[in-house]
């Protein structure tokens, strides 16, 4: 029996089924990814797409569990003036931690409060590391080696997806306390994993067979299974909404509040992610048209969607629409920009790291003046709802997480390519990694070169 009745009421596991379900849903945007990516790649890399992808969400996840929450949760004891923040943090919210070991019923509620809440939430920070390692590895598909992109899971989920989460992500959080605004993760998943997948298409250069962007060359078209990549879009689509409603707080009888303690509401979330939806697949569906290319009928809906990540909790249904609209446009723009770049990523970084950036700035300039920040109960630097959104802190959180994800990119990407190697071999990619890494041999017709029988006008 229960020794802390409140750590075990109704309403706190009413809350737990919200942020676990919102948690598991950040997995089905792991399986959405690994659908998206199996209809892209050439079927000669299908399965070292999708073992390298679960592989590194897992080491991303795996790790977060050790120190991540607790460097989250550092912001919190800094706000509430708990001596040593950091370090008591690290005692409490560390993986042999007392308030990770123990059954939230026997932790003091003056002590610990909602402990099986923060407990459920310890879940949503592993699997925001699994989804950000899933979306860095979609920006280098049949390229990178295994180690250095493991290795970097590790990194990423032991400190710097924490780290991008306890600057910018959150109530108390540094940045937040001073007026920069996030909801749906844009600052530590989409501008920090389009960061580090920019450094990373970088330094492993185009697919042999594929030109700057991603543009098939006439040497080799990979073939697409738009189907698969489709599921992959919808799956994505049904868990994303749920990931919103779970970047909030819910105060039993007190409201909704966003993640930067901004007033806002459940149903106007849920109204503005599917509005994003709907307005980005509109003009995604124009794009697509007139490109003569379909899969813009899926970038569509997830572009508008990124684009207006900071605003679902605190812009009205209305403005959604309009901004949503920009959202496949800004994706073009920079896929025009990989291109010219000779950058082969037509995914990762046009559509999180280009709508992230330019979302969080316009978000600024569109709430500028709402009040966000601080913790209810309390005052002073840190009092309920002190602060204020303008564009100037928005453009601070930018380059703040920008330079988190791509300086510490860079030195890994170094490092392996003076040492074990960062990409793989020509010859791996010509013959498929499948092939080169685990006997597995594609079927004729799916993207490699077969013997074709004498006299047949069959062609692969």
């Amino acid at each position: 029996m229960a020794t802390f009745k409140e750590q075990v009421s109704l309403d706190v596991f009413y809350l737990d089924l919200l942020y676990a379900f919102a948690a598991m849903c950040v997995v089905l945007v792991v399986l959405g990814l690994c659908l998206v990516d199996g209809g892209l790649v050439r079927a000669k890399s299908m399965v070292d797409t999708w073992v390298l992808k679960i592989a590194a969400a897992m080491v991303g996840g795996l790790t977060t569990i050790f120190v991540g929450y607790a460097i989250w949760q550092w912001s919190f004891n800094t706000a509430f003036g708990v001596p040593g923040p950091l370090g008591q943090a690290l005692k409490d919210w560390w993986l042999f931690g007392n308030n990770m070991t123990e059954f939230a019923g026997n932790l003091d509620p003056k002590k610990v409060v909602e402990a099986d809440v923060n407990q459920v939430f310890v879940v949503f920070f592993m699997t925001f590391s699994m989804a950000t390692m899933a979306l860095i590895h979609s920006a280098v598909v049949e390229r990178i080696k295994a180690l250095p992109l493991l290795v970097t899971a590790a990194i990423v989920g032991t400190v710097l997806s924490p780290l991008a989460g306890y600057l910018a992500w959150g109530p108390v959080s540094p940045l937040t306390n001073r007026g920069v605004h996030d909801f749906d993760g844009v600052f530590p998943l989409y501008i920090f994993a389009g960061t580090v997948s920019l450094v990373f298409a970088w330094r492993v250069g185009p697919r042999r067979g594929v030109g700057a962007g991603g543009q098939p060359s006439a040497v080799e078209r990979p073939p697409a299974n738009l189907a698969m990549t489709g599921a992959g879009i919808l799956l994505i689509m049904f868990a994303l909404p749920f990931i919103a409603l779970g970047s909030g707080w819910v105060f039993p009888g007190g409201g909704y509040f966003g993640i930067s303690m901004t007033t806002s509401g459940m149903g106007i979330v849920m109204i503005n992610v599917l509005t994003a939806f709907l307005a980005g697949g509109l003009s995604g569906t124009v794009i697509a048209y007139r490109e003569r290319q379909p899969a813009w009928v899926f970038l569509g809906p997830i572009s508008g969607a990124i684009l207006c990540g900071a605003l679902f909790d605190v812009a009205k249904p209305w403005v959604i629409l309009i901004v949503a609209l920009f959202g496949p446009f800004v994706t073009l723009l920079g896929q025009r920009v990989m291109v010219a770049l000779g950058i082969d990523d037509p995914k990762v970084v046009p559509l999180a790291l280009f709508n992230g950036v330019i979302g969080a700035i316009a978000t600024g300039f569109i709430q500028w003046g709402t009040k966000t920040g601080g913790f209810v109960g309390l005052e002073g630097k840190y009092g309920f709802q002190h602060a204020t959104i303008t564009p100037w802190w928005q453009l601070v959180g930018v380059v703040t997480i920008m330079a988190i994800a791509g300086i510490p990119a860079l030195l890994i990407a170094l490092f392996f390519e003076k040492t074990s190697g960062f990409k793989v071999t020509d010859a791996e990619q010509d013959a498929g990694l499948d092939h080169a890494y685990w006997d597995h041999e594609p079927l004729h017709g799916r993207g490699v070169d077969v013997p074709t029988p004498a006299g047949s006008t069959a062609t692969t």
